[in-house]
């Protein structure tokens, strides 16, 4: 009969949990210091500034990976940190509403934009959608529950058109959801008169409900690509009603007034929709398929 061995030691078998990449000697010493706001698969994000301390920045850092080749690994940083700011550089030149791009090195896997103060339309959206999903119309009255449907049709509508503007130029996203959409108060309004004014690019804040005006801006384009085929623009549209459904699911209703607003922002999207409707068709014998 043998002996029951002892478990062996959980520290020499768990390999330990990991902290979040050093950042590149450029941004070690800055004061204050970088701080982390989000952390995807491929990047992490930081707020920042560039050159003064009254620049805020948004600091985009891919750092290098161990499971990759050395070679390989450098190759595709710089192809997607180049593909990201031409992406970036050119919708900033056509009159698209994206962060401008302050700097970059793709040797050591960084990309400086600028810092889009206000909140996301996500965080935007499931604060104003609380009390009509609550139960709390009746408290507030028919004409407060009216006056905010209004104001939320205008948020999509600008949504509507700020997509259609990106689809014009010929740049799809590749990752269009209400987390990569900011609401950007107006310049001249104060933080009091706006949704979740100072919450920074990428920030997943609620905060006491503003009102809903402001530009419309598209961040993380990570996964962009220039592309002027009607079948890219509609997956984008695609992309981003799936992505409404399941996050605002009591509110698919909202996402026509994009449609029809996208529907007479440019020339060409028209044929776009046609494609989206063959693109659902797809989705859904998916989806019976399994």
């Amino acid at each position: 009969m043998t002996t029951p061995t002892a478990p062996p030691d959980l520290a020499a078998v768990v390999p330990p949990i990991r902290t979040s990449p050093s950042l590149p000697s450029n941004f070690t010493h800055t004061h204050p210091p970088p701080q982390l706001i989000a952390q995807g698969a491929e990047a992490l994000l930081y707020h920042t500034t560039y050159l003064l301390p009254s620049t805020p920045s948004a600091l985009k850092y891919r750092p290098s990976k161990p499971y990759r080749h050395p070679t390989l690994d450098a190759r595709l940083t710089r192809h997607r940190i180049l593909s990201e700011a031409r992406v970036l550089v050119k919708c900033r030149r056509e009159g698209v509403c994206v962060p401008a791009v302050y700097a970059l090195d793709w040797e050591k896997g960084w990309l400086m934009m600028e810092w889009v103060e206000g909140g996301t339309v996500r965080g935007v959206l499931d604060d104003w959608l609380k009390p009509m999903l609550g139960g709390k119309e009746e408290e507030e009255g028919k004409e407060s529950t009216e006056g905010r449907e209004e104001e939320l049709r205008g948020l999509m509508e600008r949504v509507g058109e700020a997509v259609g503007k990106m689809h014009e130029v010929g740049v799809v996203h590749g990752d269009l959801t209400t987390s990569n959409l900011m609401l950007r108060p107006p310049a001249d309004s104060s933080p009091e008169d706006n949704y979740c004014a100072g919450a920074g690019a990428g920030a997943e804040t609620t905060g006491s409900r503003r009102n809903l005006e402001g530009d419309i801006v598209l961040i993380d384009f990570g996964l962009a690509a220039q592309s002027v085929q009607d079948e890219d623009k509609a997956v984008d549209l695609y992309v981003l009603e799936r992505a409404f459904g399941s996050t605002h699911p009591k509110a698919e209703g909202l996402f026509k007034e994009v449609i029809k607003v996208y529907g007479q922002s440019y020339k060409g999207a028209g044929v776009v929709l046609k494609k989206l409707e063959e693109v659902r068709m797809r989705g859904r014998k998916k989806s019976m398929l399994g």
